[in-house]
């Protein structure tokens, strides 16, 4: 299975290839995607990024996880984040949300293994 290609970036609006719905934030890996819903975990701007966020998406394979932090990057990405997703074995890489995308859609397009979260406005 392959990760779906993120087909469109706006603020506030993500579109993934093979999803009829548009998403606000959201979560890929090999063969699907879903809404990022942060109320699941209580995930805020700060402290960020939460292990519990990223469970599902390291359950499914991915050997990297790409997160995006917002337009603005006010979305934070505490180190105990980062030590959870390296202590599964996975690399990680946390940018600016324009160029997470651009990042996880070259490492789709290569048939990685990668997986994905995108905050899409601030």
């Amino acid at each position: 299975m392959n990760s779906p290609e993120i087909a469109s970036l706006s603020w506030g609006h993500m579109k993934v290839k093979g999803c009829s719905s548009p998403y606000k934030d959201c979560k890929v890996w090999p063969g699907g995607s879903r809404a990022w819903d942060w109320r699941e975990t209580g995930t805020d701007h700060r402290p960020g990024v939460q292990p519990a966020d990223l469970e599902e998406i390291l359950k499914k394979g991915v050997e990297t996880l790409v997160i995006g932090r917002g337009m603005s990057e006010a979305l934070q990405v505490p180190p105990a984040t980062l030590d959870y997703v390296k202590g599964k074995g996975v690399d990680v890489r946390v940018l600016q949300t324009e160029q997470a995308v651009k990042e996880y859609n070259i490492l789709a397009g290569q048939g990685a293994k990668v997986g994905g979260v995108f905050h899409s406005t601030c």
